[in-house]
């Protein structure tokens, strides 16, 4: 075989050219990433239990959901914190449990976890199940804006995130920093005794606010129209506006013996600035084997388009670039290959 290629040496070139050609091909489509990706088998049960101790947690809530984990297969170990008013639960999966068998295992999970809710004492929030510990960012950003709300912030957030996910390539696209609205009614309790109203009644009414219903249909020229009546409370006028009761005078109205504001959450679990101002990040994570350099350039024309729809004074900066820092680490070892052969 050898003394064939030897006297046939255009063969011999043609071979070693394809060669290198196919090797090029395939070395360019290899999956490219800074950090080499790791399987995680933890998830993670958050409940809540407001005002309990973190013995009622420990009896009522984690025990029970202990029970409960404890019959699925695969478990590895189970460990637990329990403190005021939360409960929470570490999960882990053996290491025989392969890399594409974690989903169904965490839908059993899930599956378990749900079947045991009926069970806790009333009080107790639905239980939550993250397994979402092997994200890692490969593009963080952060979007501020003199003179913009969190809320403005979060709306634009919002289209950015809408569109980098449609890229071939990422995987997820989650935006950090938000801030939960929330309406708060103060009562006058001597305004709401001398009409004779009580807060249940006030309660109950604002709960059947903002429910989806159908109310049945109409029949007109061969056609059904669909009549599903909303009471959409979206503003605070709306929610002042809304009746509770009637008088001699009139209608009364919510804000006839309610102040109503609308506030941020004055405790929230994030807060994120950026040159002194408020700000959002919004953190891209890529797909499993994926070239992360190509993906980069899909991002940046996406960045590009999406810069023509941003507000004036809004600042989108980046934090950090994994697709650039591959690509200067992959060009710094062609160069330093080429250099070694040469």
């Amino acid at each position: 075989m050898v003394d064939y290629f030897l006297d046939r040496k255009s063969i011999s070139w043609m071979v070693t050219l394809l060669l290198g050609v196919g090797g090029m091909f395939a070395f360019l489509g290899l999956g490219q990433l800074e950090f080499p990706e790791f399987t995680l088998r933890s998830a993670l049960v958050t409940t809540q239990y407001p005002g309990a101790t973190p013995l009622e947690v420990e009896e009522e809530v984690t025990l029970p959901l202990e029970k409960a984990i404890q019959q699925m297969p695969g478990i590895d170990d189970i460990t637990s914190v329990n403190s005021d008013g939360l409960s929470q639960i570490t999960v882990q999966l053996k290491k025989t449990v392969r890399e594409g068998e974690l989903d169904q295992y965490w839908d059993i999970l899930r599956r378990k976890i749900n079947d045991a809710q009926p069970g806790l004492p009333p009080g107790v929030n639905t239980s939550i199940v993250n397994d979402d510990f092997g994200d890692v960012f490969g593009l963080l950003l952060t979007l501020r804006g003199d003179g913009y709300s969190l809320k403005d912030l979060g709306d634009h957030a919002d289209l950015i995130q809408r569109e980098l996910r449609l890229l071939e390539g990422v995987a997820k696209v989650s935006i950090g920093g938000r801030v939960d609205e929330q309406m708060i009614v103060s009562l006058d309790r001597d305004r709401m005794r001398a009409l004779g109203i009580s807060p249940e009644y006030l309660a109950s009414l604002l709960n059947a606010q903002n429910t989806v219903g159908n109310a049945g249909h109409l029949r007109s020229e061969g056609l059904s129209l669909s009549v599903q009546p909303t009471g959409q409370l979206d503003s605070v006028q709306a929610l002042e506006q809304l009746a509770v009761g009637s008088a001699d005078s009139g209608i009364i109205r919510l804000s006839d013996l309610a102040e109503v504001r609308r506030v941020t959450n004055d405790s929230p679990a994030l807060l994120y600035h950026s040159d002194g101002l408020p700000a959002l990040t919004i953190g891209v994570s890529f797909a499993e084997g994926t070239n992360v350099v190509d993906v980069g350039e899909s991002l940046n024309e996406a960045l590009k388009r999406l810069e023509k729809q941003q507000p004036i004074g809004m600042t989108l900066n980046t934090v950090y670039n994994q697709p650039e820092v591959v690509e200067e680490a992959v060009s710094a070892f062609l160069m330093n290959l080429a250099q070694a052969v040469g």
